[in-house]
């Protein structure tokens, strides 16, 4: 149970967190935000292991709830990143564990052993542990499977080995994030205004034009429309006409080469007044490109590329507690043998002739 302590409320994680002091991710709300999560996905890992990550931020509740979903065992794994060291992210996990009382089920790892691996019900396609290699997979045991935490279209090839995973009957589980338990693309909206916001621009009564191929065009639209703005959508670059746009967002499924080149850059400065912002969401970019054509770009340090361009958790931690909990429901989904239907938690990702990623959401599959 979360601390009673005067002062709870504002308790927050030493680093990370703490560090901003805000309110929304103070241990108690966590605590909340999972025990709610875990409530309606009805998340339940008992007598299943599992190996995740342990890490900084928002992303620390990973580990934390399958020890909250009763997990048989949690084995956490950290390395150094950009986002933290292995101290920060052994602080932050195991404060948040024992704020909600499971700081003794989770094991914190530097190093994954073949027996750790023989023992894996599910994996999660999680920061620290990415790439899954052939090497780990073939480690695994065969009714193992790989919790992908995002829809199975948004697949990356560099994040996993598909053709191990495909060799060994290991399935890819992608979760549906607009299964009304999970309901993430309803914070995509909001978290676009963030960064429209975060630019310097007000989004209400701005004219803005998207750009988006892809599933989260809806919920970008509804979000933009929702804050006053005044917002048209268009699938290609080419489509964009010359308007008094206040900013062009990309929202580009990511592909080999980058969403928006040197033809692309030329036509968006050619349909846009002086001082437009060309506002990176989602699709690598070529900047160089953009600015020779007196564009100028948000955010001002690139993502890495096939990543998104702002955080979930920079509207707060609950979006990324929901997906969290999403994943792992999903994948607990599939090592149960449950049926997979278009409208639940979980979503196969398969592979085309062709080597092709796709999505099987069959009624008549029954995943193993």
């Amino acid at each position: 149970m979360i601390g009673t302590e005067a002062g709870a409320a504002f308790r927050q994680l030493q680093s990370g967190f703490g560090a901003a002091l805000r309110p929304g991710f103070s241990l108690p709300r966590l605590g909340a935000l999972m025990n709610r999560a875990l409530s309606e996905t009805l998340l339940d890992l008992s007598e299943l292991t599992v190996l995740t990550e342990a890490a900084t931020g928002a992303y620390a509740v990973t580990a934390v709830l399958a020890a909250m979903a009763g997990a048989r065992h949690v084995y956490a794994f950290t390395r150094p990143t950009r986002h933290g060291t292995p101290a920060d992210a052994r602080q932050q996990t195991l404060e948040l564990a024992d704020s909600v009382g499971v700081a003794d089920r989770i094991d914190l790892l530097e190093q994954i052993t073949p027996d750790i691996l023989h023992q894996t019900d599910i994996v999660t396609n999680s920061g620290h542990l990415r790439p899954l290699t052939a090497a780990l997979i073939d480690k695994l045991p065969r009714q193992a499977v790989i919790a992908l935490m995002f829809e199975a279209w948004e697949f990356r090839a560099k994040d996993l080995d598909m053709e191990a995973c495909l060799r060994r009957g290991i399935p890819i589980v992608g979760v549906n994030e607009r299964h009304p338990s999970v309901d993430v693309f309803s914070f995509l909206g909001p978290l676009c205004v963030k960064q429209l916001h975060d630019c310097g621009l007000s989004v209400y009564k701005n004219r803005i034009a998207v750009l988006c191929d892809n599933d989260f065009v809806g919920s970008l639209r509804a979000g933009l429309a929702s804050s006053g703005a005044s917002v048209d959508t268009f699938d290609q670059v080419q489509a964009v006409y010359r308007d008094e746009w206040d900013a062009i967002i990309v929202a580009l499924r990511p592909t080999a080469e980058p969403r928006i080149g040197s033809p692309e850059a030329t036509h968006l400065a050619a349909c846009a007044p002086a001082g437009v912002i060309i506002v990176q969401f989602w699709g690598d970019i070529d900047r160089t490109a953009l600015s020779a054509n007196g564009l100028a770009v948000w955010p001002t340090a690139p993502p890495t590329l096939g990543h998104m361009g702002i955080l979930l958790s920079e509207i707060g931690p609950e979006p990324i507690v929901r997906l969290q909990a999403g994943g792992l429901r999903a994948a607990e989904w599939v090592r149960r043998s449950r049926t997979i239907s278009p409208d639940g938690f979980a979503q196969i990702l398969g592979a085309d002739s062709n080597g092709a990623s796709g999505i099987t959401t069959s009624s008549s599959i029954n995943a193993v």
